[in-house]
Protein backbone atom coordinates (compact mmCIF):
# COMPACT_ATOMS: atom_id res chain seq x y z
CA UNK A 1 0.00 0.00 0.00
CA UNK A 2 1.12 3.57 -0.57
CA UNK A 3 2.03 5.89 -3.39
CA UNK A 4 3.82 4.29 -6.34
CA UNK A 5 4.09 7.36 -8.57
CA UNK A 6 2.80 10.80 -9.52
CA UNK A 7 0.16 10.37 -12.24
CA UNK A 8 -1.01 13.89 -13.09
CA UNK A 9 -1.46 17.49 -12.07
CA UNK A 10 -4.92 18.94 -12.76
CA UNK A 11 -5.30 22.66 -13.43
CA UNK A 12 -8.71 24.35 -13.54
CA UNK A 13 -9.00 26.80 -16.43
CA UNK A 14 -11.72 29.25 -17.40
CA UNK A 15 -11.30 28.67 -21.15
CA UNK A 16 -9.76 25.44 -22.40
CA UNK A 17 -8.78 26.77 -25.82
CA UNK A 18 -7.06 29.78 -24.28
CA UNK A 19 -5.21 27.53 -21.83
CA UNK A 20 -4.07 25.25 -24.64
CA UNK A 21 -2.49 28.21 -26.38
CA UNK A 22 -0.15 28.48 -23.41
CA UNK A 23 0.39 24.87 -22.35
CA UNK A 24 0.44 23.29 -25.81
CA UNK A 25 1.58 26.06 -28.12
CA UNK A 26 4.02 27.93 -25.88
CA UNK A 27 5.22 25.30 -23.41
CA UNK A 28 5.22 22.48 -25.93
CA UNK A 29 3.12 19.94 -24.05
CA UNK A 30 1.52 17.49 -26.45
CA UNK A 31 -2.22 16.89 -26.27
CA UNK A 32 -2.80 13.16 -25.81
CA UNK A 33 -6.58 13.30 -25.41
CA UNK A 34 -9.33 15.87 -25.44
CA UNK A 35 -12.94 15.32 -24.54
CA UNK A 36 -15.51 17.94 -23.60
CA UNK A 37 -14.08 20.13 -20.87
CA UNK A 38 -10.89 18.08 -20.40
CA UNK A 39 -7.54 17.96 -22.17
CA UNK A 40 -4.72 15.60 -21.21
CA UNK A 41 -1.18 16.73 -22.02
CA UNK A 42 2.08 14.82 -22.08
CA UNK A 43 4.89 16.21 -19.95
CA UNK A 44 8.10 15.47 -21.90
CA UNK A 45 10.65 13.39 -20.03
CA UNK A 46 8.11 12.40 -17.41
CA UNK A 47 5.39 9.84 -16.90
CA UNK A 48 3.37 12.58 -15.19
CA UNK A 49 0.68 14.26 -17.27
CA UNK A 50 -1.00 17.62 -17.01
CA UNK A 51 -4.79 17.68 -17.25
CA UNK A 52 -6.56 20.93 -18.02
CA UNK A 53 -10.15 20.98 -16.78
CA UNK A 54 -12.43 23.78 -17.94
CA UNK A 55 -14.34 24.88 -14.86
CA UNK A 56 -14.31 28.05 -12.78
CA UNK A 57 -10.68 28.54 -11.71
CA UNK A 58 -10.83 29.57 -8.10
CA UNK A 59 -8.04 29.60 -5.57
CA UNK A 60 -8.11 26.66 -3.24
CA UNK A 61 -9.73 23.26 -3.72
CA UNK A 62 -10.76 23.76 -7.37
CA UNK A 63 -7.45 25.28 -8.47
CA UNK A 64 -4.80 22.58 -8.72
CA UNK A 65 -5.03 18.98 -7.56
CA UNK A 66 -2.31 16.34 -7.51
CA UNK A 67 -3.16 12.77 -8.51
CA UNK A 68 -1.17 9.99 -6.93
CA UNK A 69 -1.05 6.57 -8.59
CA UNK A 70 -1.63 3.87 -5.96
CA UNK A 71 -2.00 0.11 -6.01
CA UNK A 72 -5.45 -0.04 -4.38
CA UNK A 73 -7.59 3.12 -4.46
CA UNK A 74 -10.14 1.78 -2.01
CA UNK A 75 -7.62 0.70 0.62
CA UNK A 76 -5.54 3.86 0.39
CA UNK A 77 -8.68 6.03 0.52
CA UNK A 78 -9.76 4.29 3.73
CA UNK A 79 -6.27 4.70 5.22
CA UNK A 80 -6.12 8.36 4.19
CA UNK A 81 -9.48 9.04 5.79
CA UNK A 82 -8.24 7.50 9.03
CA UNK A 83 -5.21 9.78 8.83
CA UNK A 84 -7.37 12.91 8.65
CA UNK A 85 -8.23 13.25 4.96
CA UNK A 86 -11.80 13.99 3.94
CA UNK A 87 -13.37 12.01 1.10
CA UNK A 88 -14.89 14.32 -1.52
CA UNK A 89 -15.66 11.65 -4.14
CA UNK A 90 -15.57 8.00 -3.08
CA UNK A 91 -13.59 5.53 -5.20
CA UNK A 92 -15.29 5.03 -8.54
CA UNK A 93 -14.38 3.72 -11.99
CA UNK A 94 -14.01 6.66 -14.38
CA UNK A 95 -14.89 6.78 -18.10
CA UNK A 96 -11.22 7.41 -18.99
CA UNK A 97 -10.24 3.98 -17.63
CA UNK A 98 -9.06 4.68 -14.09
CA UNK A 99 -10.45 4.06 -10.65
CA UNK A 100 -10.31 7.34 -8.75
CA UNK A 101 -11.10 8.85 -5.38
CA UNK A 102 -10.91 12.57 -4.59
CA UNK A 103 -9.97 13.73 -1.11
CA UNK A 104 -8.84 16.81 0.72
CA UNK A 105 -5.83 16.56 2.98
CA UNK A 106 -6.05 17.88 6.54
CA UNK A 107 -5.19 21.38 5.25
CA UNK A 108 -7.89 21.32 2.58
CA UNK A 109 -5.68 20.65 -0.47
CA UNK A 110 -7.26 18.41 -3.09
CA UNK A 111 -5.56 15.11 -3.85
CA UNK A 112 -6.73 12.35 -6.14
CA UNK A 113 -5.90 8.70 -5.73
CA UNK A 114 -5.98 6.69 -8.95
CA UNK A 115 -5.28 3.21 -10.21
CA UNK A 116 -5.17 2.20 -13.87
Amino acid sequence: MGVVGLQRVIVSVGDLDRALRLYRDVLGLGVTARSGDLARLDVPGSSTELMLHQRPPTPGPAGVAISFRVGDVDAVTAAAEKAGATVVDAPEDQPWGERQAVLTDPDGHVICLIAV
